[in-house]
């Protein structure tokens, strides 16, 4: 890294004090730095400070490209920090950064909890729905919140979600001469800035999300078209979810399987021609907390599969017909997975026609359930399915 222009200066609220002298140096030879009030006041930087704008932009930064400039960002600038939005718009040489001790570490530290086993969440700009796929029986996790009254708040949204029995302490100005760390939620005087640790080790057994693909059909607000539960588990079987990777889930319904996929650690994007039906997938999407890696298209494929990220793998829920076969086909790069599910006859010699052509693997899935007969029980069959998968 040769002379770098930025200094990206990571700062606990202990200031100055908890500043290692490379850290110190970087600020001495800045000729403008860039921070939170806070942050400025902490450091008492003087005439020298500037406040980000608000909302934040790092316009005003990266027009003193080539001048000496520090931001001041709290603890690790990469760790749910400021460091990786402006780093995203640098070469490497341009930039240095100097984290100390964030607000995870510091609470971990305090609680004598270990931070690899330990679940990080910025919730100070996420919604609290963001714990739903994670939190269960056992699970810790430390969380950054907005300011004083997301506590109560939080304490609120896990009671209504089933975690009423997670052990809450609040940590308020971790590293600095306020530091407080306090059991529950119920205080009048919380000051920011402030993170909480869960702990879930008192929650039944059946608390949380199960991570096997197939959640329950009931998870989902739907209008009757889901896939449902144990088509869904073999679907997603089939699909192969990996993180990072991109579906598209091609007449979405509820959204259930771009869900499932997403809570796997992929992305999503959902496309439905049905407004009633998209503003389902939203909610399950926001309900998961998931909003963040499924997007909805509301439109009819093929045309509305233009312009959207090269996609991982596709599922087609409803069999589809020739013409958007042929279609997504063409669009599917080389490695990528297609999966369709067929009902109708139709249906299913498309799949058959398009497996004679580009081979894969063919399955029939006949599922019946056990319901009351009189005074007996009888099986209740579903229609089949037939599923098609195929790597491009």
């Amino acid at each position: 890294m040769s002379d770098p222009w930025l200094s990206i200066i990571g700062l606990g609220s202990d200031g100055l004090a908890g500043l290692p002298l490379a850290s110190r140096d970087a600020l001495a030879g800045a000729e403008i730095v860039f921070g939170a009030p806070r942050h400025l006041d902490l450091v008492q930087i003087g005439p020298r400070g500037r406040d980000w704008p608000v909302p934040f932009d790092l316009a005003p930064l990266l027009a003193l490209r080539g001048r000496r400039v520090a931001m001041l960002v709290s603890g690790d600038p990469f760790w749910f920090g400021a460091g990786g939005s402006v780093a995203a718009h640098l070469a490497p040489h341009e930039w240095l950064a100097y984290p100390v001790a964030g607000t995870f570490s510091l609470v971990a530290a305090r609680l004598g909890w270990r931070l690899e086993d330990t679940l990080c969440l910025g919730l100070h700009a996420a919604p609290f729905a963001r714990l739903a796929p994670v939190m269960a029986r056992g699970v810790r996790a430390i969380c950054t919140l907005r300011d004083a009254a997301a506590v109560a708040e939080l304490a609120g949204w896990l009671a209504d979600n089933g975690f009423a029995g997670v052990q809450m302490t609040v940590c308020e100005a971790m590293g600095g001469a306020d530091e407080r760390v306090r059991k529950g939620a119920n205080w009048t005087d919380i000051a920011a800035p402030v993170a909480v640790a869960l702990d879930g080790c008192d929650l039944p057994r059946d608390a949380g999300l199960s991570r096997a693909s197939g959640l329950p059909d009931t998870a989902f607000a739907h209008d009757g078209q889901i896939t449902k539960r144990p088509v869904r588990a073999l679907t997603l079987s089939a699909l192969a979810p990996r993180p990072g990777q991109m579906l598209w889930d091609i007449g979405a319904g509820s959204g259930s399987v771009a869900v499932e996929w997403c809570l796997s650690g992929g992305r999503a994007v959902a496309i439905e021609q049905r407004a009633d039906r998209c503003a389902n997938i939203r909610h399950n999407a926001e309900a998961f907390g998931l909003a963040h890696r499924l997007s909805v298209v509301q439109g009819d494929a093929p045309a509305a599969l233009a312009d959207l990220p090269d996609p991982d793998a596709v599922f087609i829920g409803g069999g589809g017909d020739a013409c958007l076969h042929d279609a997504v086909w063409s669009m599917l790069p080389d490695g990528a997975r297609l999966i369709a599910n067929a009902v109708t006859l139709e249906g299913e010699a498309v799949l058959a026609a398009r497996h004679t052509r580009h081979g894969g693997s063919l399955l029939r899935i006949d599922l019946a359930e056990a319901v009351p007969l009189g005074a007996f029980r009888g099986w209740h069959a579903a229609r089949p399915i037939v599923q098609w998968s195929v790597t491009a």
